[in-house]
This record gives structure tokens, C-alpha cells and sequence, in this order.
């Protein structure tokens, strides 16, 4: 909304000083016309900014120039209440909110302590995109238009129409009834019921969605905590494969790369050296791929078929190049 962006630039200027129109089209996502027009707003309202020219200019406010501008609207505040709680503003397309909620909070201060929770934020660094492999962690791309509908459906509880890709599915409609959103390593799914029937959808594979003026039918309140794990335990027992492995500890991460879940780990090696894991694997194949890539760094305890086919598999690859 206009009102919000005016805000947002006034307190941007204020916290940063001097910035030039692209800069500030750059942290309120939108266009440099859009800033200049309401550069314009501002002037006409009476706020003291102003073009400065030359190769080092931009816009600026007048010294000392302050107002209460910090109040929190709807997104702001629901963004900040899910950053607090760990639960994924970005993965629910609330970053953009977040940013300018944290902007706000940061004016309300006074200002002797500005510049300290400037510098304290800047010691902080969480969830990189790249860990210390060097491997990045791209979040999942949601379009905004999908994001709003499914929020909007999942707050003011009514029905929601979904136009899904599954796995290995071609992309239909179906109308669901919202439980909640969560977010798991970047990751973001909606939690909802059709047909009375339990269903869990991935946010990156919802091509269209389209809230419904009809209510949901859900119960007033929800255990998102308790509902995520059930479906997880049940998800793992019916489609995969639990696998014990024994493993040197060197290994460790190269075996937990392409599992499922980790539903046992041991903290100490045994008398070998060795650790004992228990993971789950896409399926059978999946996993007899997994393990004999790691030689014979890894061996598979159970199950007993799994621990078959690898000493198939071993026996045939050592004919071949006996």
C-alpha cells in the first residue's frame, strides 16, 4: 500500500541519510519513477526532503527533522511474530514486511541506541546461503500473487482453490480447506485437509491459487506443532525405506546428503570407530544407490533385503572386472 511505502522512505531517509532514487527503489521493490512520484507526495504533504545534485547526490531530510511514523500495520506485525518464533517470513512472503516492520522499530528508539542496535545486528549472520562446504541453500521460488492468496485463505479461514503440480503429476485444480503454513529449511507448505481427508502441499508447486468467499471447515483452533509431526511420522512409514547404517564418522555427511530424514544417530563411536545411524531413504533403490556409492566406508545392518542386494550388486561388479 502507497501509505505504508511513504513511510517506509521517510524512515529510510532518516536511518541513512542521503540516498539516491535508485537505491531506494532497490530496498522498497519498486521502480525509480514510483520513488520520484512520491518524492513529490512527500513535499506536498510537507516533509522536509530534498534533491541534492551533483555525482554524490540524492535525496535527504532536513536535520532534525522527526515524527511518529512507527505504528505496525497487519503484515508488518504478523511477519515480526513469525521471525520471532522461527517460523520463516520469507518462505511466506512476508520479507519485504519484516524489513520494513525492523525499520520501524529501529526510529521508535531513541536515538543514543540507534547506532548500537546497528552495530550489535551486524554481528549476527543467519542461515547463510552458503555453508562452510561451500554449498548454497537457494529458498524456494513462490510467486507473490500465490503466496497472498494462501495466507489470505489461511488467516480469514475460508476455502481455498489450488492449481497443484504433484510429483510426477500434471497440474490440476482442487479446492481445500487451509489449516495453517509451515516452513522447513526454506521450504514452505501448506497444511490442509480436502475432503475431510488429511493433505500436505508443497508452496513451490502451487502453480495458482485463488481464495474462496466460502468459510473452511476446520476447527477454531489448531496444533500446527502436533499435526506437522503426525504427518511426517505417517509420511515416513508409508513411502520409505528406514535404513541402519554403521558408517566411519568421515562419512557421516556424506551418507545424511541424500536422506530423507535422520531418525537415530549415535554421538560415539563404538569399539571400531564406527557410528550407527538410522535413516530413511526415497525406497529400496534409492537407498542401495546411496550406500554403494560410499564404498565400503558404510555397511548396511539392516534391513536384511537391502544388505542382500548390495552383496549381489558387489559380487557381479567384481566379475566384471576380475
Amino acid at each position: 500500500m502507497r501509505a505504508d511505502r511513504l513511510v517506509s522512505l521517510v524512515l529510510l531517509l532518516r536511518q541513512r541519510g542521503r540516498m539516491t532514487a535508485d537505491a531506494l527503489a532497490a530496498e522498497l521493490e519498486v521502480s525509480t519513477r514510483t520513488v520520484l512520484r512520491d518524492i513529490e507526495a512527500l513535499s506536498a504533504a510537507g516533509v522536509p526532503v530534498y534533491a541534492e545534485r551533483g555525482r554524490h547526490g540524492g535525496f535527504a531530510l532536513l536535520p532534525g527533522f522527526r515524527t511518529e511514523l512507527t505504528g505496525l500495520n497487519h503484515e508488518e506485525a504478523l511477519a515480526l511474530l513469525t521471525a520471532g518464533s522461527g517460523r520463516g517470513e520469507q518462505a511466506f512472503g512476508l520479507g519485504s514486511a519484516l524489513a520494513s516492520a525492523m525499520r520501524k522499530v529501529v526510529d521508535a528508539l531513541p536515538e543514543r541506541h540507534q547506532a548500537a542496535v546497528g552495530d550489535a545486528a551486524s554481528r549476527f549472520l543467519v542461515e547463510p546461503e552458503t555453508d562452510l562446504l561451500s554449498r548454497r541453500h537457494a529458498a524456494e521460488a513462490i510467486p507473490e500473487a500465490v503466496m497472498l492468496e494462501v495466507r489470505r485463505a489461511v488467516l480469514d479461514g475460508r476455502r481455498l482453490r489450488l492449481h497443484y503440480a504433484a510429483r510426477d503429476g500434471e497440474p490440476r485444480w482442487r479446492t481445500v480447506d487451509p489449516l495453517g503454513l509451515v516452513t522447513v529449511r526454506d521450504k514452505g507448505y501448506l497444511l490442509a485437509t480436502r475432503d475431510g481427508a488429511d493433505r500436505t502441499y508443497r508452496l513451490s508447486r502451487c502453480l495458482a491459487a485463488e481464495a474462496l468467499a466460502e468459510p473452511a471447515e476446520r476447527p477454531e483452533r489448531v496444533d500446527l506443532d502436533r499435526i506437522w509431526r503426525e504427518r511426517c511420522a505417517r509420511f515416513l512409514a508409508e513411502d520409505h525405506l528406514t535404513v541402519r547404517v554403521r558408517i566411519d564418522p568421515a562419512q557421516r555427511e556424506a551418507l545424511l546428503a541424500p536422506v530423507v530424514a535422520v531418525r537415530a544417530d549415535s554421538e560415539e563411536p563404538d569399539a571400531d570407530g564406527r557410528l550407527v545411524l538410522e535413516v530413511v531413504y526415497q525406497d529400496a533403490e534409492h537407498a542401495e544407490w546411496a550406500l554403494w556409492r560410499l564404498g565400503p566406508g558404510a555397511e548396511a545392518l539392516a534391513p536384511r533385503s537391502l544388505r542382500r542386494a548390495l552383496h549381489a550388486r558387489a559380487k557381479a561388479f567384481a566379475a566384471r572386472y576380475a
